[in-house]
């Protein structure tokens, strides 16, 4: 496998960074209490008027049809810079409409998402069914050119500034599990929705959003009545490669060695053993990422390199903390120091997008063919 990127990919990184010095203000990677983050949408409408947003959509859908490798460039960039993650919209929701979507439904929406102009939060995790979305209890029952819909979401991350949920809710019976769902696009203003706020561990915050008697058009569902699984499967599948950005765990060790180096503490041979460990990890990370690239760039299967990806880079990015807590100045131990924010945010890595146990418990089932 070639793990390097051609001289036109690196031309875009060249782009990247050069557009990246006029946001660099911005620092939306991390929230830090942050509630409405207006740097983070500039940045979107500014990547959706160079055409970055949509760069490996296809050419039919607006894009600009090119690699893979030239989406993980940019996002593995933003995440260095500390400047924004990837959206929602313009990645799982576009890709899936356009493999599930109505042509109306395109027409309505990929442009604005390609553009940057409308912002997505998903409706996936409940409080009663965790992030297990085969037990998915939220339901819309079909009334006529209706649903109906009734539940609540949990743990939703942007919904307080977003436009639209994208929704995974029950259509089937309750003991119908995966086979029962449907996706709905439904506007957070819609009467009878209400988000709420759920403070976070490093001071940001996640929501719950409710829905009590939320009517929704049929016309809003993607793809076919209780096929929302499908929907929900592949769309996560072509986006593996922008979740966990490598070049995140190569700042944050960057950040704690200049720590260090403030607080005097590089002359410790312990350190110095610890911080060069921590460097070949970071390393073994890229290296996974690029792997997955490659599966993902080949159109392989890459639900098993991903996890691999997601667990290596979620604990490493918390022992990275760690050391910069048990070696640092005295300020690690003061709320709200950058070296005592990084433990806390490092923790809420091994949460989102999936557990590290969700993590191991699918690379024994689907790599080693275990069972419980």
């Amino acid at each position: 496998m070639d793990f390097g990127f051609t001289p036109e990919e690196e031309a875009f990184r060249a782009e990247v960074l050069e557009f990246l010095d006029n946001y660099r203000d911005v620092n939306g990677y991390f929230h830090r209490g942050v509630n409405t983050p207006d740097g983070v949408r500039r940045v979107y409408r500014a990547l959706g008027d160079r055409g970055w947003l949509s760069l490996s959509w296809p050419v039919e859908f607006g894009g600009a049809g090119r690699s893979p490798a030239y989406e993980f460039i940019l996002w593995d960039e933003m995440a260095y810079a500390r400047v924004a993650r990837p959206p929602m919209g313009p990645g799982l929701v576009a890709k899936a409409l356009m493999s599930h979507g109505t042509d109306e439904q395109r027409s309505r929406f990929l442009t604005e998402l390609r553009r940057g102009r409308i912002n997505f939060c998903l409706g996936y995790s409940e409080p009663d069914a965790g992030s297990d979305l085969a037990t998915v209890r939220t339901r819309a029952r079909r009334d006529r050119d209706e649903y109906v819909v009734d539940g609540a979401k949990c743990w939703t991350s942007n919904a307080h500034w977003s436009d639209y949920i994208w929704l995974l809710c029950r259509t089937g019976t309750q003991d119908s599990r995966s086979r029962g769902l449907s996706v709905l696009i439904v506007p957070l203003d819609s009467p009878g929705v209400s988000v709420s706020p759920i403070p976070t561990l490093d001071g940001g915050r996640l929501n719950e959003v409710r829905f009590d008697g939320v009517r929704v058009p049929v016309g809003n569902r993607v793809g076919d009545e209780n096929e929302g699984w499908q929907v929900v499967s592949s769309a996560l599948a072509v986006e593996r490669h922008v979740q966990f950005p490598p070049k995140r765990l190569r700042r944050d060790l960057h950040d704690v060695v200049t720590g260090l180096e403030a607080a005097g503490a590089l002359g410790d041979p312990v350190v110095r053993r610890r911080l060069a460990e921590l460097a070949v990890r970071v390393a073994e990370v890229e290296a996974l990422a690029l792997a997955l690239l490659g599966e993902v760039i080949s159109g392989e299967p890459s639900a098993v390199p991903a996890a691999y990806h997601k667990l290596a880079g979620t604990v490493l990015a918390q022992d990275i903390a760690r050391a910069g807590l048990e070696f640092g100045s005295a300020e690690a131990l003061v709320k709200g120091t950058d070296a005592e924010f990084m433990w806390r945010q490092s923790i809420l890595e091994t949460i989102g997008g999936g557990t590290s146990e969700v993590m191991r418990g699918l690379i024994a089932r689907q790599e080693f063919g275990l069972r419980a």
